[in-house]
């Protein structure tokens, strides 16, 4: 990997738009025309599934909404205030939308089945119900292809898989459409069920213990998102592959003679902060050596993964790294 010559501040600059707006967009129209279709059901028909169903569709409509935030103010440029960016609103926002999918999805949906197992209330107009689920189904299908189409095209540049891809990428829209698209597959399956068993037993328990499975399957999915947030918020470091390439980037300089010091942190999606001690080749007056260091950083930053970046010069008993 070559880093390029350039004479840009050591500031973040705004990265480029990527494909996690469209994602986001795809995936905030289908919810939207899905938490219609689903609460008119719910209404026609009593089911206690498909109101869990349709709370979990306008939590995520909500969501959307915050990861669009979370999109457009961590793209704001760095100022002299926020040398770094403003990356980390994305992991923010984020947070937000992950708490909301908790609080609402998944909270409203176990308590409404309790409560239809305490209080049963019959359901009827089964059809309507199968329906709209089908029609669910496609369109968070569509959501879901596009989300994995972006996952799986960045998987492979990064040699992962997709499962691992989505689980450690910086970027939270892309994990959060993902997980929640997966769960919207899951508990449409799910209340299809319960409609069923609605149906052919006549008995409401089945539909209210799919409403309270529905909700289970919307924690787990919020807990594991509300996790990863926190963990880019209070400083996630690079994947040691990357750390390598960086280091052997780093190493392949030709006024770098060793790294004895080197940690990367994610400021934002696809945004990392390096610090590093360095030995440079020669031995030069201090005024050079730091105007050497200066340039240094200067070409190191203007990639656009880099939001910032610091070296200092190694001391003779620092121990070299190695990738």
């Amino acid at each position: 990997m070559t880093l390029p010559d350039t004479g840009s501040p050591r500031v973040a600059q705004p990265a480029e738009r990527t494909e996690s707006t469209l994602t986001v967009l795809v995936a905030f129209g289908a919810n939207a025309l899905i938490a219609v279709a689903k609460s008119v059901a719910a209404a026609i028909t009593g089911s206690a599934s498909m109101l869990a169903e349709a709370v979990h569709s306008w939590a995520d409509t909500g969501n959307e909404v915050f990861l669009l935030l979370a999109d457009r103010r961590s793209r704001r440029p760095a100022d002299r205030a926020h040398p770094l960016g403003f990356g980390r609103e994305a992991y923010v926002w984020s947070m937000f939308a992950a708490l909301g999918l908790f609080a609402v999805g998944a909270g409203v949906s176990i308590t409404h089945g309790v409560q239809e197992l305490v209080h049963p209330e019959p359901a009827g107009s089964f059809g309507v119900a199968y329906v709209v689920l089908g029609v669910a189904f496609v369109l968070e299908g569509i959501s879901f292809l596009q989300a994995t189409r972006q996952a799986r095209a960045e998987a492979r540049s990064a040699e992962r898989d997709v499962l691992h891809h989505v689980l450690v990428t910086s970027d939270p829209t892309l994990r959060a459409v993902v997980a929640e698209d997966a769960a919207a597959l899951a508990g449409l399956v799910i209340a299809f069920g319960g409609v069923l068993a609605h149906q052919l037993t006549g008995s409401p328990v089945p539909d209210a213990v799919g409403s309270i499975v529905v909700g289970l399957v919307l924690a787990v999915v919020s807990v594991v998102l509300i996790d990863r947030n926190r963990r880019f918020l209070v400083g996630e470091t690079a994947l040691p592959a990357t750390r390598e390439a960086a280091l052997q980037a780093l190493l392949d300089m030709p006024e770098v003679e060793r790294v004895t010091y080197l940690r990367l942190e994610f400021v934002g999606p696809r945004s990392l902060y390096l610090v590093a001690s360095v030995d440079l080749r020669g031995d030069e007056s201090e005024t050079a050596v730091a105007r050497r260091l200066d340039a240094l950083e200067r070409r190191v930053t203007a990639l656009p993964i880099v939001a910032g970046a610091v070296f200092t010069v190694s001391t003779p008993e620092e121990p070299s790294l190695r990738p």
